[in-house]
């Protein structure tokens, strides 16, 4: 399967988020090194691996349940 990789910028116009938002935010915290993006040759510069963004952006959210020491949940 071929793959489109995409720079920060790229990336930025096609899913509407400031390049600086998914730099700061949404990378390594919804976009994960290995899954959604890579870096050639070990380097500085990252690359975003389109079309694993396109199915995982539609994907909807679970709800991350946290177990407390009281026996309740915290909702994360």
């Amino acid at each position: 399967m071929l793959k489109t990789y995409l720079t920060t910028e790229e990336l930025s116009k096609l899913i509407k988020y400031d390049p600086r938002t998914i730099r700061e935010t949404l990378k390594d915290r919804v976009l994960f090194e290995g899954v959604h993006y890579i870096r050639p040759f070990g380097g500085r510069k990252i690359l975003y691996i389109w079309e694993t963004i396109q199915k995982d952006i539609a994907k909807p959210q679970t709800q991350v349940f946290i177990p407390m020491a009281n026996g309740g949940m915290a909702h994360g």
